[in-house]
């Protein structure tokens, strides 16, 4: 536990005793291992506490019931009810034009013959070099702990990174396009809802254009309020929202950036070292502004917003509302560019600001390294996979957790090192752990004792 110092700010607020820390100042209990210390894998994919184990239920380019290849570059994931006590995880493809050879036609760059093209929502020029990223469903058994359906649901989309889950059995997948300016880039950058179906068949594309044209990564939805709240994957993003004229439906709206009440034009990304601003725990008034012209078909969205007094972060990435709150991964945030979570509580009054502190930013640690991905644990925190911005940071990728109790410890490590993690999501019981391994092209469920949580 050498050099671990980690900044951890909550204020008296929903996960109670965290605070910052040093190496003298850690206590006894403050870093937990309720599971017990890592295990080597013998198979050199996934070393789990003892008693835990996993299953690969999916590898890269295996074929799927429809015939096609189980796509790579698999990312952003949930898990929904499914029939007869199944589960559909419905999971994204982080596919871009340059990366066509990892995709399903990985031998065919054209849709094959007697394709629908209506099916794609880029088919390519002459159905050629069709975009490649969408969505997989994989139907799963928690019972005999086994796939029992894999199918493509979503294609002719680019880069699709994360998304979010909604109450109603949909998924909101989200592009994040290489390049909104150029060649075929002004096609993407929107948002598409894909269902969470164990019937296989590839799903009709509808962009949500309402949700503005960016490099998006992640949504999460208020079910209070029906506002959804979306991250950009830019060293210069915003952190937006959208208020649906009708709850629950994103086609028409208002899409809208945060700003700080007393900072326009706000920094947060905290790069600085001697600024020290913003600092963990401190409250921020956090109000939005109104955008406009929002398909930006000059990818300007944000610097418009910034420059309109929207606050600035450093590639917002994961989001997700536990209880009241939204916890935003940022992924190299912070001075030493380890990344930053930030809490984000909604007021629930438009005349009153909401609230949003930098909750945690970790400094010269292994402890937590580029949070992207996160998910509620079914013990009351966060879950959260690493992705590694620099490989001496640390030696592997790592899922980490945080009770509600502020109590924090490892649940996995990539065996083989510095591969993302990408997609960790519960079933609807609490039993399984599903995770992406991206680099290596798998999908898998872990399971053990998680009673020892309490």
């Amino acid at each position: 536990m050498t050099s671990r110092r980690f900044f951890l700010g909550t204020a008296g607020l929903a996960f109670l005793g965290l605070q910052r820390y040093t190496l003298g100042e850690i206590t006894a209990g403050r870093v937990i291992e309720p599971f017990g210390p890592l295990v080597k894998d013998a198979k050199g994919i996934l070393d789990l506490p003892e008693g835990f184990s996993y299953r690969v239920l999916a590898t890269r380019g295996e074929k799927m019931d429809d015939g096609y290849l189980v796509p790579g570059q698999a990312d952003g994931m949930a898990a929904f009810p499914g029939p007869e006590g199944k589960v559909v995880l419905v999971c994204n493809h982080e596919l871009g034009l340059e990366m066509t050879a990892m995709g399903p036609f990985a031998n065919n760059l054209k849709l094959p013959e007697g394709f629908d093209e209506a099916l794609a929502f880029d088919p390519g020029e002459g159905r050629a070099n069709p975009s490649l990223g969408g969505t997989s469903n994989l139907v799963f058994d928690p019972v005999a702990g086994r796939k029992t359906g894999h199918f493509l649901s979503l294609i002719g989309t680019d880069r699709n990174c994360a998304g979010g889950p909604m109450p109603w059995g949909s998924w909101i997948t989200c592009e994040e396009p290489a390049d909104l300016v150029e060649g075929r880039g002004a096609r993407h950058g929107w948002c598409f809802e894909v269902k969470a179906t164990a019937t296989p068949g590839l799903q009709k594309p509808v962009a949500l254009k309402a949700l503005g044209r960016f490099r998006h990564e992640a949504v999460a939805l208020d079910p209070r309020t029906g506002i959804l709240y979306l991250t950009e994957d830019r060293g210069d993003g915003l952190l937006y929202r959208f208020i649906p004229d009708t709850k629950n439906d994103f086609t028409k709206g208002k899409l809208q950036a945060l700003a700080i009440a007393d900072k326009p034009s706000a920094d947060l990304r905290n790069y600085d070292p001697e600024s020290k601003w913003p600092l963990p725990g401190t409250p921020l008034k956090a109000t939005w502004i109104d955008l406009q012209d929002t398909d930006a078909p000059k990818d300007d969205l944000r610097l418009r917003g910034y420059q309109a007094g929207a606050a600035r972060f450093a590639r917002g990435e994961g989001i997700h509302m536990v209880g009241n709150s939204f916890y935003i991964c940022c992924t190299d945030g912070g001075p030493l560019r380890r990344g930053q979570i930030f809490r984000l509580d909604p007021s629930g009054e438009a005349e009153t600001p909401d609230r949003l502190e930098l909750f945690l930013q970790p400094e010269l640690s292994d402890l937590l390294t580029n949070g992207d991905n996160l998910c509620p644990g079914p013990w009351g925190g966060i879950v959260i996979c690493e992705d590694l911005i620099d490989p001496g940071f640390a030696p592997a990728a790592h899922v980490r957790c945080v009770t509600a109790e502020g109590k924090i410890f490892t649940l996995a490590r990539n065996s083989s090192g510095q591969g993302e993690f990408a997609g960790g999501c519960f079933s609807p019981d609490g039993k399984w752990f599903f995770v992406n391994l991206q680099s290596r092209g798998l999908t898998v469920a872990v399971t053990g004792p998680w009673e020892k949580m309490g």
